[in-house]
């Protein structure tokens, strides 16, 4: 059990907080590409591309990760898997043609798949089989994902967790799932975890870079990660919720105000706005 656990979103609020300073105050939980820059004590991911993005990293092979639907199947099946229901003449045609986002085999026995199989892509595959030209720019490179795993490696699939359930939910929300279950906390502070954006763009610090949406975005819909934090937070009612704001609910940011559906959950106590220099107040810094 850990008292103290820290679940790092991406959105931009997080980005004056210095995260190795809360290392020795409690576990820290990321999501998705904030591995790029820092090593949270747990990252969790849920989309296929960033999934297999982390993995072909190596960042799993030392540190752990809890991936969505991250099942390792026999390499022996590899060709019926990715190339199902093609002929040997059309695989040949495939492989030559289209690139899978995927690692090196080296000995590697498994691997985990995410996305479309190549078969996908028979209409265009039976043309350049029938001697057709077919333009670079019409041949699709998207949809197919394989990661070949190292046996050793310190990546879990979210259907092992100990409840044995993947709610089906965003990778904020997970990531506090994920949380909840491994370290039994008594308190948990969201940072970055902005919901809403300040302005009429996409609100991530990752904007714009592989597998992220363009910083010109419009911002993504929020409600669905809003009631995701909340029944989480039902499900938990003996855990204290801090949402860490640049202005607590205070505002006059957008981000730091308060969110509706966890209104109930502040009037018991068990949720609280609070700004940076109360998070460091509390955490002694």
């Amino acid at each position: 059990m850990t008292k103290t656990v820290f679940c790092i979103g991406n959105g931009q609020s997080r980005s004056p907080v210095d995260l190795i300073k809360l290392k020795p105050h409690g576990k820290i939980y990321g999501c998705n590409g904030l591995y790029r820059d820092f090593t949270p004590d747990v990252l969790c991911s849920v989309d296929g591309p960033m999934m297999h993005e982390i993995y072909q990293s190596g960042y799993c092979d030392n540190n752990e990760t809890w991936f969505r639907d991250w099942n390792a199947i026999p390499g022996m099946t590899y060709d019926m898997v990715v190339y199902a229901n093609l002929t040997p003449e059309e695989i040949d045609v495939a492989k030559k043609n289209f690139k899978i986002q995927e690692n090196k085999r080296e000995d590697r026995q498994e691997f985990v798949f995410h996305g479309s199989s190549i078969s996908g892509q028979v209409g265009i595959i039976r043309r350049i089989a029938g001697g057709e030209q077919i333009e670079k720019k019409n041949i699709s490179h998207t949809g197919c994902y394989v990661s070949w795993i190292n046996p050793n490696d310190k990546s879990h699939s979210l259907k092992d967790l100990g409840d044995g359930k993947d709610k089906g939910w965003a990778c904020g929300a997970t990531s506090g799932k994920v949380a909840l279950v491994i370290e039994q906390p008594e308190e948990i502070y969201l940072i970055g975890h902005d919901m809403v954006s300040n302005n009429n763009q996409v609100n991530n610090v990752y904007a714009g870079t592989k597998h992220y949406v363009a910083k010109e975005n419009t911002p993504t819909p929020h409600t669905n990660w809003e009631q995701q934090w909340c029944n989480l937070i039902k499900e938990y009612p003996k855990v204290k919720f801090f949402k860490v704001n640049p202005n607590a609910d205070r505002g006059p940011d957008k981000v730091s105000q308060i969110l509706p559906l966890w209104q109930r959950f502040v009037q018991s106590g068990q949720v609280s706005y609070i700004d940076y220099p109360t998070l460091d107040k509390r955490l002694g810094l």
